[in-house]
């Protein structure tokens, strides 16, 4: 399905949650050649309850530190360019690790990468070659934020943040929206405004709920009418793009009538986003979705993503570990760093850039 502003990434995390073994022993026809160090971790915050090894420690944490590339960024898969997406996953994952001198040098080496790639304007580029920031901007922020440095960066992304606009705003989108009213097979109120994948195009689930957890930061620390405005503006986007019966897509709730059907990701990120308003009788809707599709996730990215989510909000999903490791023994999760990150992030402690309040860490 075509979707404009949006990037091809989805579609290849989508792949990752393929349950196709034909295609998954295609893909894996070439083992994948990583080397790996030992990292040794001063406390046994990454082991399993009986005491042994665990997932965490064994795979997550190894994979994570050798896949980071010279320059101090990772790129989608070991030895790829570093990009700002995976960059960023990789070094939240490696926040909720317990503190180790060199966990120390590589998270230092990952924020002096991220701040040197940050544009003029404030935004972080998806890939290189784009000529403007874009959705990749607030995550930079939250991988930043976790860090507690680089305050200077942080602030210039939060500030790019409030002044990106998606194009529903622009007097030609209204133009055409009153023209062809009638004619419109999409259900979306284009008043309520969000983020968009890129500059000028429409608002989308993902990159509007990134933006409301990295301003969710901002907020704390400046409680200023924009900065409270617009994350309402874009709560309320959320909220009436939820597909009927609960969850998310990628922001294509209603078309030719038909409901849209709703994604694991874009639903565990939008439940997140609104965390302020979990008493929403929408939010609990989309929670049972989600713990009820929970048993059907085939792919280690999706499973990671709603036992983090399910976990937050205090449902109580099967335990993650065993299934991850029967994942990883079958694909090895295809090498790659943005799935291996969220593994570990559903496998460590509760950090802040994602509970609904301080009452939820643990």
């Amino acid at each position: 399905m075509y979707a404009e502003g949006c990037p091809a990434r989805i579609f290849l995390l989508a792949f990752l949650d393929c349950p196709s073994l034909l295609i998954r022993r295609a893909v894996l026809a070439r083992p994948l050649e990583i080397q790996f160090v030992e990292v040794s971790f001063p406390a046994p915050h990454c082991r399993a309850l009986d005491g042994s090894v665990s997932f965490l420690e064994q795979i997550c944490a190894p994979f994570l530190v050798n896949a980071q590339n010279s320059d101090g960024g990772w790129g989608y898969h070991p030895r790829e360019e570093s990009r700002v997406e995976p960059a960023s996953w990789a070094l939240l994952a490696l926040a909720g690790l317990p503190s180790a001198p060199e966990l120390a040098n590589i998270r230092d080496h990952a924020c002096d990468w991220l701040v040197k790639n940050q544009q003029a304007d404030g935004s972080w580029l998806a890939a290189p070659g784009f000529s403007q920031g874009g959705w990749v901007t607030p995550l930079a922020c939250l991988a930043l934020i976790e860090q507690g440095t680089a305050e200077e960066s942080v602030a210039r992304g939060t500030r790019w943040l409030l002044d990106a606009w998606p194009g529903e705003g622009n007097w030609l989108w209204r133009l055409r929206q009153r023209i062809f009213s009638r004619k419109n097979n999409v259900r979306q109120n284009i008043a309520l405004r969000g983020w968009s994948w890129t500059q000028g195009t429409s608002s989308w689930v993902e990159p509007t709920s990134l933006a409301l957890l990295a301003l969710r930061y901002a907020i704390r620390e400046n409680v200023s009418s924009p900065i409270v405005q617009r994350r309402e503006l874009g709560q309320a986007m959320l909220l009436d793009r939820m597909c009927p019966g609960g969850g998310w897509n990628c922001g294509n709730p209603m078309v030719y009538g038909v409901g849209g059907q709703p994604f694991v990701g874009q639903t565990v990120w939008a439940l997140l986003a609104l965390g302020d308003s979990r008493d929403l009788a929408e939010v609990k809707q989309s929670l049972d979705w989600l713990e009820r599709e929970y048993h059907s996730i085939k792919g280690p990215a999706s499973l990671s993503l709603a036992h983090l989510c399910l976990r937050t909000y205090g449902r109580s999903p099967r335990p993650l570990e065993p299934d991850l490791e029967a994942m990883y023994g079958a694909i090895q999760f295809l090498g790659q760093v943005p799935a291996m990150a969220f593994a570990a992030i559903a496998l460590s402690p509760a950090r802040d850039w994602y509970c609904l309040s301080s009452e939820e860490r643990r």
